[in-house]
């Protein structure tokens, strides 16, 4: 990124991270049952969710960004791209933007793929990641301003504690680096 783009995305990163950072303390439990959501800004109770729901209520907080919508249209529009993990033969506007595969080929599709490394200078405050967690559960989260005393940057997300700022980004198999709606 060259270096004016760079000192443009700082605010918006900083903003996305504080917006992901206000959920320490609130999102205090793991909850991945399936709820009926209002449409669209639907969105479970903020004392609960999964990793997804990080990413989703950081961009709605910083930005005013409803994933529920973007991906929920994208979707429908594109039907045949998305993954059939969970044999669905429609869009399901209550969870479709809650499933890590669906926020990865929405970001693909967004034009927002990075290559994936596992160098800490690659990755930027305000970067999202995903990975796969003991080769079949995925994982996404939001790479901080904060970094570990190894040098590796803190990621803020929910393996199943609540929401966390921790040194996990390179402690499972990424498989997606995306940096969306900095610049």
């Amino acid at each position: 990124m060259p270096d004016s783009a760079a000192r443009q995305s700082a605010p918006k990163a900083a903003q996305l991270i504080k917006a992901a950072r206000s959920q320490i303390g609130v999102t205090v439990q793991y909850d991945p049952s399936y709820s009926a959501l209002p449409f669209p800004n639907g969105d479970v109770p903020r004392d609960k969710g999964v990793c997804t729901d990080v990413v989703i209520r950081a961009y709605r907080d910083a930005f005013g960004v409803d994933l529920q919508a973007l991906v929920n249209a994208d979707m429908k529009a594109n039907f045949s791209v998305y993954p059939k993990i969970w044999g669905l033969s429609r869009t399901d506007k209550n969870i479709d933007h809650r499933r890590v595969p669906n926020l990865r080929v929405f970001l693909e599709r967004q034009g927002a793929a990075l290559p994936i490394t596992t160098n800490p200078v690659h990755w930027k405050p305000g970067d999202i990641f995903t990975s796969i967690i003991d080769r079949r559960l995925p994982h996404i989260g939001i790479v901080s301003d904060r970094r570990a005393s190894n040098g590796n940057p803190l990621a803020i997300h929910n393996i199943g504690a609540g929401t966390r700022e921790e040194d996990v980004l390179f402690a499972h198999q990424l498989n997606g680096h995306f940096r969306w709606k900095l610049g």
